[in-house]
């Protein structure tokens, strides 16, 4: 019964940002527990290149270029999913950037406004539409990326525009949970600590960093991606049918000192 309830034969998932590292992680994971999974990437040729990667292990996978900053961008492509695929019923936001060591005093606009305009405006776009016409097919689920900075300040580096938009993920994610869950559409986040990936492994020849990003963590480690996929799978899927409005951390202990 209970392993049942991971299961996620006959849905269909999409996931923004999700070309390589959690996003990827996430595809793998959800496309390995039955569910037909779009890779969304803004860059089209690296998604057709995960979609491929995955379908050579047998799974049912497509793939689709987005820009999650273009609302019209999220509604043509949602329109095109849904006119293959019938619905979506997983919506896995995972697209999102940090442009870090930036103080706040001397930060330029365009930097702020990139971090929100991608990794909470964007966000919003795609709960907005995917979210309607969840409403409208009596049910679905979404899945927020957010970020254990959305509760720390992180250090050494200064990231402020990062954190305030991880931190609008995850009220935005209780707050659109609360208006939806009487209508069958639930909403978490899970909030991450560093996790390894391409873009990160930079911190092994930084003594500094390392100190704080890995010294300060109990576990004593950085997460790896397939780590938060699995989280994301829960939530996902039935197994956390009582759940909505949650934000579950997964940061080795982190934010515990």
């Amino acid at each position: 019964m209970y392993l049942e309830l991971f299961s996620l034969k006959a849905k269909t998932a999409v996931i923004t940002g999700a070309a390589r590292g959690i996003g990827f992680a996430t595809a793998d994971a959800l496309s390995e527990a039955g569910a037909t999974v779009i890779i969304t990437d803004m860059n089209g040729e690296a998604a057709t290149k995960a979609a491929e990667e995955l379908r050579a292990k047998g799974r049912s996978i497509d793939s689709e270029t987005l820009d999650v900053t273009d609302p019209r961008a999220v509604e043509r492509v949602h329109a095109a999913i849904v006119a293959k695929h019938g619905r979506v019923d997983i919506l896995v936001n995972n697209a999102g950037i940090a442009i870090s060591n930036r103080p706040a005093e001397t930060m330029d606009d365009p930097t702020w406004l990139k971090v929100i305009d991608v990794n909470l405006n964007g966000l919003f776009w795609c709960c907005r539409t995917f979210g309607k016409a969840m409403l409208e097919q009596g049910g679905g689920n979404i899945v927020n990326v957010g970020s254990m900075s959305a509760e720390i300040v992180n250090r050494p580096q200064e990231q402020a525009q990062y954190n305030a938009s991880k931190a609008g993920v995850h009220h935005l994610t209780r707050s659109l949970a609360a208006e939806w869950a009487t209508r069958n559409v639930r909403v978490n986040a899970v909030a991450p600590t560093y996790i390894e990936t391409e873009l990160t492994r930079y911190v092994y020849d930084d003594s500094e960093m390392m100190k704080h990003w890995v010294g300060n963590t109990p576990m004593n480690r950085m997460g790896q991606p397939p780590e938060v996929a699995a989280v994301i799978l829960f939530l996902a899927s039935d197994a956390s049918s009582l759940m909505t409005g949650s934000i579950v951390t997964a940061d080795g202990g982190y934010t515990a000192w």
